[in-house]
């Protein structure tokens, strides 16, 4: 089969090498374009892009994809099908309908549910069990069209958005490639997605990840490990952030007279701090300026003791 990939970062880099191997033959890659990074201002090429120049497959990295000229580029490639994997823009409708087969979207989630932009962050901060991947029949809304597909995936209880990430990359790459043949052979019936059951995920930002001491510490442990490893959890102490990187809940129940966000017990190898409800265990953290490093590597060098408030900036 003739593909057009649309993807950008290292989520779709499984599903694209899955494709070639496959067998596919894939005639163009669409990325976003080239960044800057870091202070040097160097550009970076998207980790997808890197991925089709190790395969010499041309690559097309327009602004906006639906612009008349880029929709024009698009028309050049052959292709039965486009394939869309975290892209990064909306596909037109004049995009949809240009392939045979139409466009196809692989979805990290069980869709209806966790539409949008970062349903796996969503998934574990929400304590869900599973999730899983979606290959959807692409409409004009945002993830909003026919099932195809799906493949479920648990969620363990130590699951960090970064460990989950790679799980559902490799689960999409597996279920694409299974997926397309029976498509064209047209041994797939579409089902439509029930609007009553969906949520949308918003964009993840920096500001999501400061914590509430005011919550319960089981929903602060979820949000650790829903922003691991970006944008990360992170708190403050004597007007310095620091970064939480890996917690435990240590007593799901407390509810005594400790404020929340003070610090309730300290060891040689333990920081916990109360919250509204419950007590949180800090295992892994990273002081602003600092590297990260476990409790107990870091008590060495910094005297955390009872009594102290996390969060007071």
């Amino acid at each position: 089969m003739k593909i057009v990939f649309m993807g950008t970062p290292d989520f779709s880099v499984g599903a694209l090498e899955a494709l070639v191997a496959a067998g596919h033959e894939v005639t163009a890659v669409v990325t976003q374009p080239d960044k800057a990074k870091g202070r040097s201002g160097q550009m970076q090429f998207p980790p997808v892009k890197e991925c089709a120049l190790k395969y010499n497959i041309p690559v097309f990295q327009p602004v906006r994809v639906k612009a008349p000229e880029a929709v024009e580029q698009l028309r050049k490639y052959e292709a039965d099908i486009f394939v869309v994997a975290a892209f990064g823009q909306i596909v037109s409708k004049e995009i949809l309908t240009m392939p045979r087969l139409g466009c196809v979207n692989i979805h990290a989630s069980l869709l209806p549910k966790y539409r949008g932009a970062s349903p796996i962050n969503w998934c574990i901060i929400n304590g869900e069990k599973e999730t899983g991947v979606t290959i959807m029949q692409m409409d004009e809304g945002v993830d909003t069209g026919d099932i195809l597909t799906t493949v479920t995936v648990p969620i363990a209880d130590d699951e960090t958005a970064e460990s989950l990430f790679e799980k559902l990359s490799k689960a999409g790459a597996e279920l694409i490639v299974d997926t397309l043949p029976k498509l064209e052979r047209g041994e797939i019936t579409p089902i439509r997605q029930n609007d009553a059951e969906s949520s949308h995920t918003k964009m993840m930002s920096k500001s999501l990840g400061e914590i509430d001491w005011n919550r319960s510490a089981v929903e602060i442990e979820r949000l650790v490990r829903g922003l691991n490893s970006w944008p990360s959890a992170y708190t403050y102490i004597n007007g310095k952030s620091v970064k939480l990187w890996r917690c435990a809940v240590a007593d799901k129940e407390f509810d005594g007279t400790k404020q929340a966000g003070e610090i309730v017990r300290v060891t040689k190898d333990t920081v916990e701090v109360a919250c509204k409800k419950g007590i949180l265990r800090i295992c892994e953290l990273q002081l602003e300026g600092k590297k990260r490093m476990d409790i107990k590597s870091f008590l060495l060098g910094n005297q955390w003791k009872e009594g102290m408030r996390l969060g007071l900036k």
